[in-house]
């Protein structure tokens, strides 16, 4: 079973975007690009939802 958790090999901040892509399967550069369009359009607030999944999402324990 998959879990979401932190990547600390594809990590630029805290993980975040890199965890997102391995749960998903996707390239780590398609989520940090989806996520700065998110910002720049001001859809939401990106930048409190990313603190906010750095803090809850576990750290994983990647190779």
């Amino acid at each position: 079973m998959k879990k979401l958790t932190k990547s600390k090999t594809d990590s630029m901040i805290s993980g975040v975007c890199g965890g997102i892509a391995e749960y998903f399967g996707v390239d780590s550069t398609i989520v940090r690009v989806g996520y700065l369009i998110f910002t720049f359009l001001g859809v939401g607030s990106p930048i409190l939802l990313y603190l906010l999944l750095s803090v809850i999402i576990p750290e994983g324990n990647n190779h």
